[in-house]
C-alpha cells in the first residue's frame, strides 16, 4: 500500500515514560564509574600539589567539593552529549531501543544535546517533573525535549535471526 501525498508521514512511536526512566537507571552505573574515576584523580592531584591531606575528607560545600561536583556534572554532560551524537543513544537507552533525534528526525546538533542535558538536569532537580511531565502533554514530549527541539523515538524491533 503507497502513501498519498495527503496522508502525513507515519511519526515513529514515543516511548514510554517508564523505558525512559530505566534507561536512566541503567545508566547511572556508568556514570558513577566516571565519577569515581574523576574524583580518583581529583583527590591524587590535589593531594600531590600538597592542596589536600589524603588522611581528611573534603570539606561539605567547600569551594573544592564545589568544584568536583561541577566536574562530575559536566563529564556526566560529556557522556550522554557524545553518546546522543555518536549513536543517538547512551548504554541505557539500548536495551529498550530508544535514541533521540531532532525534531525532524534527523541528527540533533552538539547545541540542542547540551540544552537537552542543562534543562533535563533542572527537571531531576525538580524531582523529576519535567520527566513527569511527558504523561500530560499531548504528544508525550518532556521539558528537554521541547526546550532542545529534540526527541526520543523508540526502534522497532528487529527481525531476523540477528535481532
Amino acid at each position: 500500500m503507497t502513501q498519498d501525498s495527503t496522508t502525513p508521514p507515519a511519526r515513529p512511536p514515543r516511548p514510554w515514560i517508564g523505558w525512559r526512566c530505566l534507561a536512566l537507571v541503567y545508566d547511572l552505573w556508568p556514570v558513577l564509574a566516571l565519577w569515581l574515576l574523576l574524583s580518583a584523580a581529583f583527590t591524587a592531584a590535589f593531594t600531590f600539589l600538597g592542596h589536600h591531606d589524603p588522611h581528611e575528607n573534603i570539606a561539605p560545600l567547600s569551594a573544592l567539593q564545589i568544584v568536583l561536583w561541577i566536574g562530575c556534572w559536566l563529564l556526566t554532560g560529556l557522556y550522554a552529549v557524545l553518546s546522543w551524537r555518536t549513536g543517538g543513544q547512551t548504554l541505557g537507552m539500548r536495551p529498550w531501543r530508544l535514541r533521540v533525534r531532532a525534531r525532524d528526525g534527523g541528527h540533533a546538533s552538539t547545541r540542542a544535546l547540551w540544552l537537552r542535558f542543562g534543562v533535563a538536569t533542572v527537571s531531576l532537580l525538580a524531582g523529576g517533573l519535567g520527566f513527569w511531565w511527558a504523561w500530560v502533554d499531548r504528544e508525550r514530549l518532556t521539558w528537554h525535549d521541547r526546550a532542545s527541539g529534540t526527541r526520543m523515538v523508540r526502534e522497532p524491533k528487529r527481525s531476523g535471526p540477528s535481532a
